[in-house]
């Protein structure tokens, strides 16, 4: 059965096309991650002189920085089909053919999140990776026979958040491995002014700087927080986002100068306030504070890890310094309590 031929989101996350519409299409229109963009350009260049398909990609780094967005820019310089899907929606060979034998010369395949695909699948791409040949197994036992399948050279694009969870036959099959890192703010800052002149509505440059101060590095939350403002301006003020427009809006979320959120400052006050500043277990945090440990581990450390607000120690997570400084509180010491996180200032 032939499927989706456009780009699109993995299957538990729903098709935006208000995000769709600020993803860049082209190489020149991609802000930040300069490296990487040259280096794709080079291999795009090549291979579009040569007449071949450009060697296997694979793309691995933390949600949100533009993945998807790079698959997408690379038919578009080359000028050839696209066919997309996920790693999840992959759940034997028989989904996977298809997209093999109708695949176009010099076409792109793009599977997200590469690392959830099944033992099986993954081996079926060795030949199609190497040799460009599908070999193919009818019926069962001594009557079995197997079609070898020539496919038309292509490029595999592979996008993946878990690098690590690849197995070694696969990963070694990419001739192009680049790992996206997070976005400086100036970056960040031409990215939200960008999408705002897609969106159609006026920001300041001083606004644009503050929210990208609070996006944790990430074009996906900027956006995010830029629509969010947008609906803001255009509610409670005359709809231009202004710096005290766009302070005002990220105050109700709860959205500090730093890019905390509420989660996050909860999981802090809780290791401060109950547990004296760790060394505290994961499960012990998850379940005074009431929230999965999934939760915590894939949503909220994250971002105190990278910002040195916590650390991972043998015994347990710690709080740093700097989180102290922050959340403006003592640091206790031999165990006496903190002084009362109520009181302090949150913005």
């Amino acid at each position: 059965m032939k499927r989706e031929t456009t780009i699109r989101e993995p299957a538990d996350r729903p098709i935006d096309e208000e995000d769709t519409r600020l993803r860049p299409q082209r190489f020149g229109e991609v802000v930040g991650q300069r490296e990487v963009l040259e280096r794709l350009h080079i291999g795009v260049e090549a291979a579009r002189r040569r007449g071949e398909a450009v060697g296997h990609i694979l793309f691995d780094g933390p949600p949100g920085l533009g993945k998807t967005t790079l698959a997408a820019c690379i038919p578009n310089e080359l000028g050839v089909a696209i066919k997309t899907t996920s790693g999840p929606l992959l759940k034997a060979p028989r989904d996977l053919i298809p997209y093999l034998t109708n695949a176009e010369e010099r076409s792109v395949l793009f599977i997200d999140e590469i690392h959830r695909l099944p033992t099986a699948v993954e081996e079926y791409l060795y030949t199609a990776m190497e040799d460009f040949r599908l070999d193919i197994i009818l019926g069962e036992g001594i009557n079995a026979r197997t079609i070898n399948l020539t496919l038309k050279p292509f490029t595999l694009i592979g996008a993946t958040t878990r690098a690590g969870m690849l197995s070694a036959p696969l990963r070694d099959r990419f001739q192009i491995r680049e790992h996206l890192d997070f976005y400086d703010a100036d970056d960040l800052s031409r990215i939200i002014q960008r999408s705002a002149a897609k969106l159609a509505v006026a920001i300041d440059g001083d606004a644009a700087d503050e929210l990208a101060s609070r996006s944790r590095g990430t074009p996906r939350i900027a956006n995010n927080l830029l629509r969010w403002v947008r609906d803001y301006a255009q509610s409670r003020a005359d709809g231009r986002i202004s710096l005290d427009v766009a302070r005002t809006a990220m105050t109700m979320i709860g959205v500090d100068g730093l890019g905390l959120g509420k989660q996050d400052r909860r999981y802090l006050e809780t290791l401060i306030r109950v547990f004296g500043g760790g060394p505290a277990g994961i499960e012990a945090i998850a379940h005074t504070m009431n929230v999965a440990s999934d939760t915590l581990e894939d949503e909220v450390e994250p971002f105190l890890l990278r910002s040195e607000f916590v650390v991972r120690s043998p015994r347990g997570r710690m709080v740093l310094p700097r989180a102290y400084n922050h959340l403006g509180v003592a640091r206790p010491e031999g165990g006496s309590p903190p002084n009362d996180l109520s009181q302090r200032p949150l913005f």
